[in-house]
């Protein structure tokens, strides 16, 4: 139970309150991302049907922000870090340098803009019949990639709030929530389930590889940044597979 409140403090803006929490604590909370994945995406399915009602551009609009919300736009920064970070030739120590910046530079602002733009644009054409089921494998995937990069990648800074979760990751915590998480995409989808997880995890391999040959393994913000491309893998690649 502790593990899940872990999950569930660091993936959501819930005042969860957690005492005597181990080091180890943190990794062993890694299979519960993606059951809480499961549920961020149930309260967006939720708030879909509530405003079935409104046009499609509401609808996506108040779907994105409700998203925002919950998670308190933590994987976003992490996002916007990475694109300020990343953008040009740097060697790892500026990089390092660059993200750690609590201000947004010019190439995570449009980072920013064209990623909202892009998952906006998917949600509004996406039918509305099989949206439900985009968002709740898109938060549920993306929360277990999270423990995925923990697991084979380095910790890439000395401290850091995600030290704990690269350091103590465990294979059978993430092996479990990728069962968990396939099983979720055949039950919603079937066959189409299958290649859409393998489609999605061949390119989030790419990105998590490209990280690690940048700076030499992950930080808070690059586990944040895999996130928000794992949403936009399964938003896109899905409306793909429906068409």
């Amino acid at each position: 139970m502790k593990q899940f409140l872990i999950a569930l403090q660091f993936l959501t803006i819930l005042p969860v309150r957690i005492s005597q929490v181990k080091e180890r604590d943190f990794g062993k909370s890694l299979v519960y991302f993606p059951v809480v994945g499961m549920l961020i995406g149930l309260i967006l399915t939720l708030s879909l049907f509530v405003f079935c009602f409104l046009p499609p551009l509401i609808t996506s609009v108040l779907i994105l922000v409700i998203l925002i919300v919950i998670t308190g736009g933590i994987h976003l920064d992490g996002f916007a870090d990475t694109c300020d970070g990343f953008y040009g030739f740097k060697p790892k120590e500026e990089i390092l340098k660059i993200m750690r910046d609590s201000h947004i530079a010019t190439m995570g602002t449009i980072g920013i803009v064209c990623l909202l733009l892009f998952k906006f644009t998917i949600l509004t054409v996406t039918p509305k019949e099989t949206l439900w089921k985009s968002l709740i494998m898109m938060t549920t995937f993306s929360r277990w990639t999270q423990g995925l990069a923990c697991l084979i990648s380095d910790y890439a800074r000395q401290d850091g709030k995600a030290k704990y979760f690269i350091e103590y990751a465990e294979r059978k915590a993430i092996f479990i929530g990728g069962l968990f998480t396939l099983a979720l995409f055949s039950l919603l989808t079937n066959l189409k389930g299958l290649i859409l997880f393998g489609t999605a995890l061949f390119f989030i391999f790419l990105f998590i590889s490209y990280i690690k040959r940048r700076i030499g393994g992950m930080t808070g913000d690059t586990i944040g940044a895999t996130n928000e491309i794992a949403e936009i893998l399964i938003l896109f690649f899905y409306f793909l597979l429906i068409r």
